[in-house]
């Protein structure tokens, strides 16, 4: 079912819409408010949750746009489906109008999940199947440009440099998420019926560059989660973010690459929007990758100052060894997550999106971070205090 607010139809019939998937994402909804904010009138792919139907998911998540631009913005058209299903799960009658209406589809969907014995469950059947379901309902539909997001760790365990333009070059894996974003990419530029192909290869998106929010919590997320969750058995100061480098035996001099989601949604909307460099695959990634020293002490300052720790008459205090084989016992899933990252060619970035440079992923940002996610209890309450806003809008171009 394709709902469509009075307005959504632009009234040039050739500026038709984008497609997008993975939309009520964090990523996906920051794409969404920058297309918005750059005159599109994306037509999103979504699927009912237990509580809502589609339409009441978008309308609430533009409300809150609303609400901290502090204007109206218009109305996004919203498509009751599911990736899970073959052609998304419309019929006929959709299908022929999601081809009259959209120009082009961003798929953004993804599992995040690290490890599936499982083809049949996450992350192959969303990275993979639904990545297939996607394209073959372009083909249904004759949607011939794609816009594809995938991720910088389709690298795998190489080092050294690692160009936009390689993919597949044998190398192994630390996870099967890096795997089914592989299979992925080969699909979509398989897909002989797709005339363009651009590929999206952001790094790890944390929260927003400027107010710390976000709605996800995976890697840097679960490391100061694992410490909030830790420290109230520990006193404040029993331990350090170095001392705990050197018990998990990670060398503080390893590198991990950031990209704040507001950025990354950014270039993507420009680069969606910038026909010429289409058909391209960009690394969304940092110039400057963070140390996982400065991560490390981090988590330690961001727990120790947000979190609560144990009083030093609580006869459960524990040591810093057993926050150590705590943390170590609980990390089995993120292990891959803490090698040393390659560095990544930017070539394509810089050339079609050189105007934005990626914001400082610092000490002081992460705090801040760090900060908003422990304040809002790792997306169970709402910070106590609003956050400043965040830079909107400026994909437009």
């Amino acid at each position: 079912m394709i709902v469509c607010p009075p307005d959504s139809f632009p009234a040039d019939p050739s500026a038709r819409q984008i497609l997008v998937t993975g939309a009520t994402g964090l990523l996906g909804s920051y794409v969404v408010r920058d297309l918005l904010l750059a005159g599109e009138r994306p037509l999103l792919l979504v699927r009912p949750d237990r509580k809502r139907d589609p339409a009441t998911r978008i309308e609430a998540m533009v409300a809150a746009w609303e609400g901290e631009l502090g204007h109206p913005l218009p109305r996004p058209t919203v498509v009751a489906g599911d990736i899970a299903a073959p052609r998304c799960g419309l019929d006929d009658d959709a299908v022929r109008e999601l081809g009259e209406r959209c120009r082009a589809i961003l798929h953004n969907a993804a599992s995040l999940t690290f490890h599936g014995a499982d083809r049949d469950g996450d992350p192959w059947r969303t990275n993979v199947g639904g990545t297939a379901h996607v394209v073959g309902l372009a083909r249904a539909a004759g949607i011939g440009e794609f816009h594809h997001v995938s991720t910088a760790y389709v690298c795998g365990l190489r080092s050294g440099r690692v160009l936009e333009t390689e993919l597949d070059v044998g190398q192994r894996f630390g996870n099967d998420y890096e795997r089914s974003k592989v299979e992925a990419e080969t699909l979509v530029h398989g897909a002989d019926h797709l005339r363009s192909v651009t590929v999206y290869r952001p790094a790890i998106i944390v929260g927003d560059s400027r107010s710390g929010f976000t709605s996800t919590y995976h890697g840097f997320y679960a490391l100061a989660r694992l410490g909030h969750t830790l420290l109230p058995r520990m006193l404040i100061g029993s331990t350090s973010g170095r001392a705990l480098l050197r018990l998990l035996r990670i060398d503080g001099r390893d590198r991990k690459n950031f990209v704040p989601v507001d950025w990354v949604s950014q270039v993507m909307c420009h680069l969606v929007r910038t026909p010429a460099a289409h058909g391209r695959t960009f690394h969304l990634t940092h110039p400057e990758p963070v140390s996982t020293s400065t991560i490390a002490c981090v988590v330690q300052e961001a727990v120790e100052r947000f979190s609560r720790a144990a009083s030093p008459d609580d006869p459960d205090v524990r040591d810093e060894r057993w926050f150590a084989d705590e943390f170590r016992s609980q990390l089995g899933v993120y292990r891959s997550y803490l090698r040393c990252d390659p560095d990544f060619d930017r070539a394509a970035t810089a050339s079609h999106a050189g105007q934005f440079p990626c914001p400082t992923i610092d000490h002081e940002s992460l705090l801040r971070m760090a900060r908003f996610a422990i304040e809002c209890d790792f997306g169970r309450r709402v910070p106590r205090e609003r956050p400043p806003k965040s830079a909107c809008g400026a994909c437009a171009g």
